[in-house]
């Protein structure tokens, strides 16, 4: 049974998630929050799997309390919810630790598929809609003065594994295109994810296109 909480500060929106997530049956809310402070402390209270958390909500927003329970290093994986798709709120939001991001305005089908997604331990970016959304906030933006000390502990087969997973590629495909096996891929992007201190392939994503190994526009 996945275990869900639902954060939003309308009531309405809580309630129509509950009655989507809860007409499956391995998914179960848990409980509901109404601001961001809540949210944390019902976190850490009922343990969920997965967070559906709004972004912009009074008090505490769904940004700054994502990069809360993250850094708290709670295990709950945080799927965001936005009214679009290029909001530079889920860029913030991406970059808090949230494992991805759903548009409301998608099919409650879709919402439930996400939820599982994210549940399994997987990141929810579709590569297109990533792709635009980053180079959207970064294009034109200087890069950072010095690179951080971390990425000068990367192979260099984990800085290709790093750029091609920054151009939305699954394991399967960046296999193909470095001719390597798909379990050596997962070897090389957890150990990417542990030199760089990072949650999880969001992210890497971010990172990799914040220090310019990938450029905004560049084609995978």
């Amino acid at each position: 049974m996945i275990r869900v909480l639902v954060v939003d500060d309308q009531g309405v929106v809580r309630a129509g998630l509950r009655m989507i997530l809860e007409a499956q049956p391995d998914l179960e809310v848990v409980g509901e929050a109404g601001d961001g402070s809540a949210a944390i402390s019902l976190v850490g209270a009922l343990e969920p799997d997965v967070v559906l958390m709004d972004i912009r909500m009074p008090a505490l927003d769904g940004i700054e309390a994502t990069r809360r329970i993250a850094a708290a290093g709670s295990p709950a994986r945080i799927l965001v919810l936005t009214t679009y798709a290029l909001d530079e709120y889920v860029y913030e939001a991406l970059k808090a630790g949230a494992a991805g991001f759903f548009v409301k305005t998608e099919s409650p089908e879709r919402l439930v598929d996400a939820v599982r997604v994210v549940a399994a331990g997987e990141s929810l970016l579709a590569p297109e809609i990533t792709r635009r959304l980053i180079d959207h906030f970064l294009l034109g933006s200087p890069p950072d003065a010095a690179p951080p000390p971390e990425l000068a502990e990367l192979t260099n087969r984990e800085l290709e594994v790093l750029r091609h997973l920054a151009r939305g590629l699954s394991n399967s495909e960046i296999a193909s295109g470095l001719y390597i096996s798909e379990g050596t891929v997962k070897t090389h992007v957890a150990r990417i994810l542990l030199k760089l201190g990072l949650r999880d392939r969001v992210q890497a994503v971010v990172f990799a296109y914040e220090h310019r190994l990938v450029q905004p526009g560049q084609a995978a």
